[in-house]
């Protein structure tokens, strides 16, 4: 995936026709950019599409919910503010939210080397703390997703505790941790890249990565029960929401 982008050149003219339709019919919602490919991505400097997108967004009225590993996002505050300003959110949602524009940064750790080894390409996580301390001073509601904590890596009580220890310093508005899940065993899937990684960098884990994963892309129940009830009481220890609203 690193060698390879497809880059979706027509997204500015499918989105328009989309929005203008829901606009008319006064369907608004939230739109995430993105939980699958990041909004972000360095190309972004060149192409602006995401730019554009937003500025598309705001034309329709439209409240938006950013999701990135990218400190890039501090360039679009022009954009966002007035989206937070005039965008229609849901009738349904707007007894229980104001903020018309949120943006979430995604981090899998807090540790530059770690990030580096398993976030290749991606800005580092000093960065991204930058940008998040930016993004909170300038009066947006943000906060942080923990996706994917790694097994045995970032999942970690001392490890764990320094990430909701900052985050509670930062004054985030929420935090969503997950699990990790694992797809596919062709060359450039998920599960063979970070099975390769774990081989490379910690060889000590790689039997325990196996029985994590021997059955499935998830992790089993046993690990994920374990995992949510450590979050969950990280997140009254420190004081977080782990939801939006």
């Amino acid at each position: 995936m690193e060698e390879k982008l497809s880059i979706k050149a027509n997204a500015l003219d499918v989105l328009e026709k989309q929005l203008k339709n829901r606009a008319k019919k006064e369907q608004f919602g939230i739109i995430v950019l993105s939980s699958a490919t990041d909004p972000y991505l360095q190309v972004e400097r060149e192409y602006q599409l995401t730019r554009k997108i937003l500025e598309v967004i705001l034309q329709y009225r439209f409240p938006v919910h950013i999701i990135t590993k990218s400190d890039l996002v501090v360039r679009d505050f022009d954009l966002l503010k007035k989206i937070n300003e005039q965008a229609i959110l849901p009738f349904d949602l707007q007894p229980q939210l104001e903020h018309k524009a949120m943006i979430t940064f995604s981090f899998s750790t807090i540790d530059n080397a770690i990030g580096k080894i398993f976030e290749p390409g991606a800005t580092s996580p000093a960065k991204r703390l930058d940008a998040l301390k930016l993004t909170l001073a300038a009066g947006f509601h943000s906060g942080v997703s923990l996706m994917p904590l790694l097994p045995y890596i970032t999942d970690m009580g001392e490890h764990l505790n320094l990430m909701f220890k900052t985050f509670q310093q930062l004054a985030v508005k929420y935090i969503f941790p997950a699990s990790i899940t694992l797809f596919g065993n062709g060359p450039f899937d998920s599960k063979t890249l970070v099975l390769k990684a774990v081989q490379k960098h910690y060889p000590h884990l790689v039997e325990k990565y196996e029985k994590l994963f021997a059955y499935g892309y998830q992790t089993p129940s046993w690990y994920r029960n374990a995992f949510y009830k450590k979050t969950n009481e990280l997140c009254r220890q420190y004081n977080l929401k782990n939801h939006i609203v």
